[in-house]
């Protein structure tokens, strides 16, 4: 390999690793990278993202949606620390990542050199299964290797930080000699199972139970056909969280949604009814929206043992792949002939539906956002791939989006950081060019990550198959689900100060790039604009003038809760908007649930 660089070798074995993309901006810190780039070929594709932060949430959205390592790239000092938000992202919510990150030269190491940081030390907790310095030719290819296997295995993160003058090094591989380590290429499946006195233990427990209910996780989502069967065997309710809202389409009956602050009434009904429990691969984290500790008997399944026995004090704990694990305990199980409590959670399932669809129904000034979820959900394409950013937006997807057909979605789901949506839907792009591809922003989160990230999807459209993708924004000139929060939790009216944002022209500049957009300012439009968007071909941005006084109220919430968030709304209001706000309020109070509006549930989980 005589005139191989060590960047040759490094992007030489990313391709046979088919790695397809690099999500990546450029700086001096990679310059021996980026050359390797140009006499390759650009193989792997060079992505380039108009932030590193970027880049690395293309990396998170690619991997999600293929489920294939994500890989991204930045130069030394400030371009690594820019991908911590989008690294630590996919580490909270297990998405494999492998960060290649410049430093210095090694001369130059220790000595305060312009852009020098210690990458090793920040990045020792969002790498910590691997992070690793390269400072000779031959330990090469083996760093790559273990780090693609690292974040595959492990479900995170690794990261390659590579000084600038060992990449301009002469690539030698490792002798077969004395402290030389040799590596090789791939990794084979596994899919790990519980012991059998396990698997009898827990088959025990579900067949013991009368109102089953089960929590889905994204580990659930290789497990799809499992879980209808076990469903279907217990008479059980299925609940999801949010990370895996797209194991099971919801139009399922037994299907009762979201879980938790975000959640569906149903799923709230569920938690607080039955008296067995089965979690599959979901480490959900709110233990108030689970059952009462002394209510029900529960068991876990997770491939992860140190995410086992997390949440609630699980019966049985079974450590092992979903899909595998289901296959082995169903035929442990006894089908249960009484449908009594089946039919109860579908009557709740359907109900919910029924008033979610009355509740985007009620005016407001000048449109009610869920109204603009629930246009959406009877026209999205079965192939569709959601992205939602964090805040109000995420209240919506998870309760007024169905999932049918193979349709995918996701968003930050633990670190719940701002700002994904835009370039989640640009690494979901790339994963899938032939599917379109729809990212939900309110106006800060737009004006926080996704402006910029429009110049991207103007950059490289042209080469998507299918070049639909539609950034639609909630623009409500208030970043909303704080400003809620602060009245829910505090008892105080919106604080102009830190919570009023611009009123950008987002349609128009999505124009001036290039691309499409369209402003909508009255309710009859909505819907009419959804199927402009999603028939364009090119990118489209739907600027949506909505109410921010529309409440997000979880599932739980009781009419007290509900009344006390109204007066905080008053609050400093004028007197026309307080009468605006009062009004869609006392709908939305008629609308809720039977049972929904006063302490019935005996205050439980309030």
């Amino acid at each position: 390999m005589t005139g191989t660089k060590v960047s040759d070798r490094i992007l030489e074995r990313l391709r046979e690793w088919d790695v397809e993309y690099v999500f990546a901006y450029p700086g001096d810190g990679i310059n021996g990278l980026l050359a390797a780039w140009g006499r390759a070929g650009d193989r792997p594709r060079f992505v380039q993202s108009r932030h590193e932060e970027m880049s690395a949430f293309q990396a998170v959205g690619y991997a999600k949606f293929s489920g294939r390592v994500g890989v991204c790239a930045a130069t030394s000092g400030p371009g690594a620390i820019h991908l911590l938000n989008g690294l630590y992202d996919a580490k909270l919510d297990h998405v494999p990542v492998v960060a290649l990150v410049g430093q210095t030269d090694r001369s130059a190491m220790g000595g305060s050199y312009q852009q020098e940081v210690d990458l090793a030390s920040l990045f020792k907790d969002v790498a910590s299964d691997y992070c690793v310095t390269a400072t000779v030719p031959e330990q090469f290819p083996n760093v790559v290797d273990r780090a693609v296997r690292t974040a595959y295995s492990r479900r995170g993160v690794a990261a390659v930080i590579v000084p600038a003058d060992v990449q301009e090094l002469e690539y030698s591989p490792p002798e077969h000699a004395f402290k030389m380590v040799p590596s090789s290429l791939g990794m084979g499946g596994y899919a790990p199972v519980p012991e059998d006195a396990e698997l009898e233990r827990a088959a025990e427990v579900l067949n013991a139970g009368e109102r089953v209910a089960v929590l889905v996780g994204q580990g659930a989502r290789g497990a799809r056909a499992e879980v209808e069967h076990l469903a279907d065997m217990l008479g059980a309710g299925v609940a999801k969280a949010l990370l895996g809202k797209d194991v099971l389409p919801d139009d399922l009956p037994y299907v009762t949604g979201a879980i938790g602050l975000l959640g569906t009434r149903p799923s709230y009904e569920l938690m607080r009814d039955c008296d067995t429990l089965l979690v599959i691969g979901s480490s959900f984290p709110y233990t108030q929206f689970m059952p009462e500790f002394d209510q029900a008997r529960a068991v876990q399944i997770d491939i992860d043992p140190h995410m086992i026995g997390l949440r609630y004090p699980f019966e049985v704990q079974l450590v092992g792949d979903a899909r595998e694990t289901l296959r082995r305990l169903l035929p442990r199980l006894h089908r249960k002939s009484g449908r009594e409590w089946r039919e109860t959670v579908e009557k709740n399932t359907a109900r919910w539906w029924e008033v979610m669809g009355r509740r985007a129904s009620v005016g407001a000034d000048p449109i009610n956002p869920e109204y603009v979820f629930h246009a959406l959900d009877a026209l999205l394409p079965d192939d569709a791939i959601i992205t939602a950013d964090s805040g109000s937006a995420a209240n919506w997807y998870a309760r007024h989006l169905r999932m049918r057909g193979t349709m995918r979605g996701s968003l930050s789901g633990t670190l719940a950081t701002m700002g994904p949506a835009v370039p989640y839907a640009i690494g979901a792009k790339f994963a899938h060019p032939d599917r379109p591809v729809i990212a939900l922003a309110g106006d800060g989160a737009m004006q926080m990550n996704g402006m910029m990230e429009l110049v991207t999807a103007a950059k490289y459209h042209s080469e998507w198959s299918d070049p639909g993708l539609v950034v639609a924004v909630l623009n409500n000139h208030d970043l909303n689900q704080v400003t809620w929060e602060m009245r829910a939790m505090s008892g105080a009216p919106r604080f102009e100060e830190s919570q009023a944002i611009p009123d950008l022209p987002y349609a128009d500049i999505a124009r001036c790039l290039g691309l499409a957009g369209v402003r909508v300012e009255k309710t009859k439009h909505v819907e009419g604009a959804w199927r402009q968007a999603l028939a364009a071909d090119r990118p489209f941005v739907i600027d949506f003038r909505t109410d921010p006084a529309v409440p997000p109220i979880p599932p739980h919430a009781t009419l007290d809760q509900i009344q006390a968030a109204a007066a905080s709304v008053l609050k400093g209001d004028s007197d026309r908007a307080s009468m605006v706000r009062q009004g869609f309020l006392a709908k939305v109070q008629e609308l809720m649930p039977v049972g929904h509006h006063h302490r019935g549930d005996s205050g439980k989980r309030s």
